[in-house]
């Protein structure tokens, strides 16, 4: 073949080559576009999964939604067949002395006499409710047809075993004490009494032991504010 020849064949043969892969870059952009020219497809958006940074906290706060909403749901059916507990309310306790309150008037007396020049008054003691020796003045109810002095000269007669005459009022003296659920307010009119005679050994079951007392003295033994006062009023007057 001679010079011309192989420059046609050169010729043909390159241009069969550049036709296939003009086929060639056609069908590769048919396959990826859907026709004969190249194109670049639009990549369309990655769709968030359950390990893609961007659903962790949508999945966490949708676990902690549905997790309360369960613990919810299983707590109003746990108890949706249970009835509601009461508390059990104790009974009131009664309270002493919320009761009615009565009136009671008693008389007594204290009654001196002089030792050389010394002031002696007489005590009585008795128990108390809780057990306990308490001194004081001799003192109780008045009966009927009594007036206040009768009532005072009989009391310390039965109490103590004298017997006294009436100098002088020593005015009252009122409190107030609790018998049972009842509270009793009461009014004891004092008089001052010189001791005229009779006998301690004498005296009412009541007391445990009739005692003559310095007046000093017996105004600090005195167990009771009211007599206390009392005797500070007849110290008054025999002065």
């Amino acid at each position: 073949m001679g010079a011309q020849g192989e420059d046609e064949a050169g010729a043909d043969g390159s241009g069969r080559r550049r036709r296939r892969r003009r086929r060639r870059g056609g069908r590769s952009g048919a396959g990826a576009g859907g026709k004969g020219t190249s194109t670049t497809a639009a990549t369309p958006p990655r769709k968030a999964t359950a390990t893609s940074p961007e659903a962790a906290p949508e999945k966490a706060a949708a676990n902690k939604r549905g997790g309360k909403a369960r613990s919810q749901t299983s707590g109003q059916a746990a108890g949706a067949g249970q009835p509601a507990r009461r508390k059990k309310r104790k009974p009131p306790t009664k309270t002493p002395g919320k009761g009615p309150v009565h009136k009671e008037i008693s008389a007594g007396g204290v009654v001196y006499r002089r030792v050389d020049d010394e002031i002696e008054v007489v005590l009585a003691s008795r128990r108390t409710r809780k057990g306990e020796l308490a001194w004081g003045l001799a003192k109780g109810g008045i009966e009927e047809g009594e007036n206040h002095e009768e009532a005072a000269l009989r009391e310390v007669t039965e109490e103590t075993g004298l017997t006294a005459d009436i100098e002088a009022s020593l005015g009252e003296t009122k409190y107030f004490y609790v018998w049972g659920d009842t509270r009793i307010r009461k009014t004891v009119h004092f008089f001052l009494m010189r001791h005229t005679g009779g006998d301690p050994a004498d005296h009412d079951d009541e007391m445990e032991e009739i005692r003559w007392f310095p007046l000093e003295r017996a105004m600090k033994r005195a167990a009771y504010r009211g007599e206390r006062e009392v005797l500070g009023r007849a110290a008054e007057l025999l002065r």
